[in-house]
């Protein structure tokens, strides 16, 4: 009888989501480059943003895996397994856990730069309104996301 996804193992869901991110290559010839180059601009866009205050890490370091998914099997593992970094980057690609801290982060400084926006940029209701609402609905995206990693039971219901 194959097992739910709630009584597999953590490392089990750390290798799967692992084997999904390098499985998937580039579809386009010639894209592999650009995707690499696209990597290591993310990832020292997100050192920058360890030393500075409302600047993101975490979203950078996430395009970046992605980018190394389909351009360089030694660099995705590199990211995906750093000490640091892996951690988040893991429990993402396993389970799209964004931390309580990352989600009042991102929708603080998501409402800040709207209010921003619209008392000094915006010349009229229109753009404002644009831009209220698509960062609605990425907020309502990240707020929705899992805070924490399921809770997996390790004996099974019928031996309950």
């Amino acid at each position: 009888m194959p097992q739910d996804r709630s009584t597999r193992t953590a490392s089990a869901d750390a290798e799967a989501g692992n084997r999904r991110a390098t499985e998937t290559r580039s579809a386009w010839p010639g894209t592999r480059p650009l995707l690499f180059a696209l990597g290591w601009v993310c990832v020292v866009l997100g050192m920058i943003g360890v030393f500075i205050p409302g600047m993101p890490t975490t979203i950078f370091l996430i395009v970046a895996l992605w980018a190394f998914a389909r351009s360089s099997e030694r660099f995705h593992r590199w990211l995906y397994e750093h000490p640091r970094f892996g951690p988040s980057l893991q429990a993402w690609s396993t389970h799209r856990i964004v931390p309580a801290r990352a989600k009042m982060l991102a929708v603080s400084v998501m409402a800040t730069s709207w209010v921003i926006f619209t008392i000094f940029v915006a010349e009229g209701w229109l753009s404002s309104t644009i831009l209220g609402v698509i960062l609605l609905a990425v907020a309502a995206y990240i707020v929705t996301r899992p805070t924490k990693a399921p809770a997996t039971n390790p004996s099974s219901p019928a031996s309950s």
